[in-house]
């Protein structure tokens, strides 16, 4: 069996020990290993990675009591040093002992247990007992775990019988009855765990509540930890700092010059609207003047679809007219009919669409297609008007 040095210290990084099986599987090659530092997936905590004689390790799972590590190829040598991704151990110490010590807190301050814990690439959750998270607990909570952050409590683990567990304050008693894992904090909690940890809570460094949702009636907290607590804070960081900048305003000032911008940009797109509905009127008295039959059709440089469709509707509820529109800049086509012409438009579209690699659909009175180059777009559009040309005569 597998000597587990990671339940020895999790702090242990390199390592020099023997293979002792090798395993060719459909998904991968594996190695058993005299002793392993590498934690397996277990408990929401996702394995370690590293390296076996400098070949890296992708995966690493439990199974029958065996610890499995999947490599990219088998070692030349049966005697191998191994190597931990530290950065990557670290963070999910700091993460699973922050969980530990956010759900005490969290039943202290919220009296609501932990349901779920989850600990992914970007980010941690936990699933609480409650619907609901007032502002004033949830500022609360944040403060009363990083206070016990700082205060730097011991975070110790050890073995203890089935009976020793049946003495012990534990938020949940564990499935197993022989060699009791016991990952206690002092003063805090005391918790039945197979993960690995920080030996105090200081090294968590800090722990930054994101948000709170809604999930199957509880609520679900998403959070980080130590260095990613940083690394999100940065990030935000220079997102204000591009704001400040590009509203050359202080950051303390940005939430009123974005509600002055805001309130420019709505006023500005009011106005844009009024100009675009007067030559919207404009043409649509010209496109109706200079038709010949009732096919009206027009090559557009850069009119967005949404403005076709609403010139296209100006012009067919004041004539029994057909209206072909193309946009060059988006390579956009536009079919509207009014009245009783007899064209379907969609169904119009659905039939000759795929000869021109165009992608849309709509309805008897209007249809609109795009494509992947202006070429093809232009192409379909000089079909339709060829094929809708006859109508013009009756």
């Amino acid at each position: 069996m597998t000597k587990k040095l990671y339940y020895d210290s999790a702090y242990t990084r390199e390592w020099e020990t023997r293979i002792t099986r090798k395993l060719e599987r459909e998904d991968g090659i594996y190695l058993v290993m005299d002793e392993t530092a590498f934690y397996p997936h277990g408990g929401g905590q996702p394995c370690d990675l590293g390296w076996i004689d400098s070949i890296p390790v992708l995966d690493v799972v439990f199974e029958e009591g065996e610890i499995l590590h999947k490599v990219e190829r088998f070692p030349e040598k049966e005697k191998v040093n191994c190597r931990l991704d530290w950065g990557r151990r670290f963070d999910h110490m700091q993460h699973h002992s922050g969980q530990h010590l956010l759900s005490a807190i969290c039943l202290e301050v919220c009296e609501a247990e932990t349901l779920s814990f989850h600990l992914g690439q970007d980010y941690a959750t936990i699933d609480i007992a409650r619907s609901d998270m007032p502002l004033d607990q949830w500022m609360m909570l944040e403060l009363e775990v990083n206070d016990q952050i700082y205060l730097n409590r011991k975070v110790m683990s050890y073995y203890v019988t089935r009976d020793q567990a049946a003495n012990l304050p534990l938020v949940k008693q564990p499935k197993v009855t022989d060699d009791i894992r016991i990952v206690e904090i002092e003063g805090i909690e005391y918790n039945a765990c197979g993960g690995t940890h920080v030996s105090q809570t200081g090294e968590i460094g800090m722990i930054k509540l994101l948000r709170a949702e809604k999930q199957k009636g509880h609520m679900r907290i998403y959070f980080k930890c130590g260095y990613r607590a940083l690394n999100e804070f940065n990030a935000g960081m220079e997102i204000l700092n591009g704001l400040s900048a590009k509203f050359n305003t202080s950051k303390e000032e940005i939430l009123d010059r974005i509600a002055k911008w805001d309130q420019e940009q709505k006023q500005l797109q009011a106005e844009l609207n009024a100009v675009k509905a007067e030559n919207d009127a404009y043409l649509a008295e010209k496109l109706l003047a200079d038709r010949q039959g009732s096919l009206i059709k027009h090559v557009f440089a850069d009119k967005p679809l949404k403005d076709m469709q609403n010139l296209a509707a100006k012009l067919t509820d004041q004539a029994d007219v057909i209206v072909l529109f193309v946009s060059g800049a988006d390579h956009k086509v536009l079919l509207a009919q009014g009245g009783e012409s007899g064209l379907a438009c969609g169904a119009f579209f659905k039939q000759h669409l795929a000869d021109y690699s165009g992608k849309g659909g709509g309805s008897d009175k209007m249809a609109q297609a795009g494509f992947a180059t202006g070429e093809d777009a232009m192409a379909f559009y000089h079909f339709a008007a060829q094929s809708l040309a006859p109508v013009e005569g009756e």
